[in-house]
């Protein structure tokens, strides 16, 4: 297993050909990713349902991971973790060695996004037609349009915090993952951050690109202009900054010699 040091060496050559990638396979690998977060968060609701009250929030955070499991073990790009690609950045700025540009990284950020906002999408419109909604009696259906009511609820600074919050956690969830070896070891990795933050009720612009769309089409009374405004740009923001600058900034600066 990789020390942080040795990473932020080895993350150098992952950063390079992340942000190298054709604009076809960044969306596509988004794609992917978005499918993967938005099955995560589906188990999610299934096992939070189906327990219900503490007990289910509990079960539904401990199912979630399994969705940065297999971003993760299969490499594909997923935009909260992705955040980390300032690393070099920062890096190439205390050492004045730049070899990656901010422009190849927002790049990279924009069309992965787009491939994730695809992906959720194309998962939650498939689960809408599934008839999976009827599970529980219709449990399903309401956890749906609950969890997406309460996140368009919130103000932009509660957005942004638990957005921060949030990508705080998955970026180490996902560093630590990269230190690791094996499929266990990254496994183990992802869970404990990623269930903590769902657990926390930490907001996550992937996730929400499945959960929310969702719940708009449970109910019709949600706003697509809400969900844009209300919860994604400010989660959105959050997580830039939970993500690229307090861990990726904060893990160069804790390496530097």
């Amino acid at each position: 297993m990789k020390n942080s040091k040795e990473m932020l060496v080895a993350y150098q050559t992952t950063a390079e050909k992340k942000t190298s990638l054709s604009i076809f396979k960044m969306i596509l690998s988004g794609v992917f990713a978005g499918v993967f977060i938005g099955l995560g968060g589906l188990g999610s609701q299934i096992a939070s349902t189906a327990t219900g009250g503490a007990v289910g929030r509990l079960a539904g955070a401990c199912v979630f991971p399994v969705g940065l499991f297999l971003v993760v073990t299969i490499g594909v790009e997923l935009f909260t973790g992705n955040c980390l690609l300032v690393i070099p950045w920062f890096s190439g700025m205390i050492n004045k060695n730049n070899t990656i540009k901010i422009s190849s990284i927002l790049k990279n950020w924009l069309f992965v996004y787009i491939g994730n906002f695809i992906g959720s999408l194309i998962l939650a419109i498939f689960i809408y037609f599934s008839g999976l909604g009827t599970l529980f009696d219709g449990g399903l259906t309401q956890t749906s349009v609950s969890a997406a009511s309460a996140k368009i609820a919130l103000s932009p600074a509660e957005a942004i915090i638990r957005g921060l919050l949030c990508n705080f956690l998955v970026c180490l969830a996902v560093w630590v993952a990269m230190m690791a070896d094996d499929a266990i070891g990254k496994a183990i990795a992802v869970f404990a951050p990623v269930m903590l933050f769902v657990l926390c009720g930490f907001e996550h612009s992937v996730a929400n690109m499945y959960f929310i769309p969702l719940g708009i089409m449970y109910d019709s009374s949600i706003s697509v202009v809400e969900f844009l405004l209300n919860n994604l740009l400010p989660v959105t923001i959050g997580n830039i900054i939970g993500g690229a600058i307090c861990v990726g900034g904060g893990l160069v600066l804790i390496n530097k010699d």
